[in-house]
């Protein structure tokens, strides 16, 4: 008798439950879920896509090493953080007024900026205690347009919405639109190497102009045992200085370029710098036999126009910056030596040979 008043007593409960959950959604009025432009786990955001009508769109997923751009380039975190915390705490401001919503919604049919949003979901959750069958969810799908007249809000529309609103984040006085840049080149992380001591392999460092100095270091094993190689005569060098390798490896930790300058840069300058023969190569293979490859070259001390304009004659050398080629060619930005000399000795500096290194 007791079991039966249990049953009865948990199907009472499921059907309270169903109902509420039934009734709720009844009531939710069409314009709340019009309005909702927010991601309340944002932590559970698993791929973001971005697009305009200008042909420009990204692709923004998490993986276990990250945010990755368009599945092969590193994205920028502190931009993806921004556009998360945006995405967090994004509110309607207001309904966009009858009068304008005909311009508003033109407007954003030629300038609006597609917003898709996929989660991490379960096809079973209980309570969040019991979560089973992970899949990739499509969650929401809007418009980002351009600012109010007043600079303070940012016109968004949900797809399949009836009317735009004005979206804001309180206590931000500005607008929304540069979060959802759809452009690949404003994603990209300014990494050139990101790698720690055990995930090296292998790093050649070729010197183009003096190729005496090229070497190689190879990472036998995880206590210290490394193997340096003269690439002039390739063969192995019996006496080293250990800790100056050491240094050398535990310096590719976190190196970055300062400028990208695809888009700022005639590309027939760019073409001139990069067939020119160029000062070093700099290659590292990780662990996971995965090639990180850079080609740098030397920069005229004088502005890119005035180099330019002077073509094919003679530019006085910058000592502070130079020009480098990565990801697979298709990035030409700008380094900095202050950045990159510890990463540039010739053979002799681990060799002490060098006349030039302090005890």
């Amino acid at each position: 008798m007791k079991k039966n008043q249990i049953y009865i007593i948990l199907l009472l409960l499921l059907v309270g439950v169903s109902v509420w959950f039934i009734t709720s959604d009844r009531y939710s009025t069409l314009a709340d879920r019009e309005a909702d432009f927010s991601v309340a786990d944002t932590s559970s955001v698993s791929k973001i896509f971005l697009a305009d009508k200008n042909l420009n769109s990204i692709t923004l997923e998490r993986t276990s090493k990250g945010w990755k751009l368009d599945g092969k380039f590193n994205a920028n975190g502190r931009m993806v953080e921004n556009l998360l915390s945006t995405l967090l705490r994004v509110k309607v401001m207001a309904p966009v007024p009858k009068i304008t919503q005909d311009n508003v919604i033109k407007r954003m049919a030629a300038l609006g900026i597609k917003v898709e949003i996929y989660q991490n979901s379960y096809r079973v959750n209980l309570f969040n205690a019991i979560k089973l069958f992970p899949y990739e969810k499509l969650t929401k799908v809007f418009y980002v347009g351009d600012v109010t007249p007043n600079n303070l809000g940012t016109y968004m529309l949900k797809e399949g919405a009836s009317q735009p609103y004005i979206t804001h984040i309180p206590g931000f006085r500005g607008f929304l639109s540069p979060q959802f840049t759809p452009k690949a080149d404003d994603w990209k992380s300014h990494e050139v190497f990101s790698h720690t001591l055990n995930e090296i392999k292998s790093i050649q460092l070729d010197f183009i102009e003096t190729p005496e100095n090229s070497f190689k270091v190879e990472v036998i094993d995880n206590v210290g045992n490394y193997r340096l190689t003269d690439l002039t005569e390739n063969k192995a060098v019996a006496t080293y200085d250990t800790l100056k390798i050491l240094n050398f490896l535990t310096s590719f930790a976190d190196v970055r370029y300062e400028t990208r300058m695809n888009n700022l840069m005639a590309q027939v300058r760019i073409d001139s710098v990069v067939q020119s023969p160029g000062l070093y190569e700099l290659t590292l293979v990780d662990v996971n036999n995965d090639t990180t490859y850079v080609k740098m070259f030397k920069k005229g001390a004088v502005p890119e126009e005035v180099a330019q304009a002077a073509y094919n004659t003679l530019v006085p050398v910058d000592h502070d910056r130079f020009y480098g080629l990565l990801n697979d060619g298709e990035d030409f930005v700008v380094l900095q030596y202050y950045v990159f000399d510890k990463l540039l000795h010739p053979l002799d500096y681990y060799t002490g040979q060098d006349s030039d290194q302090t005890e």
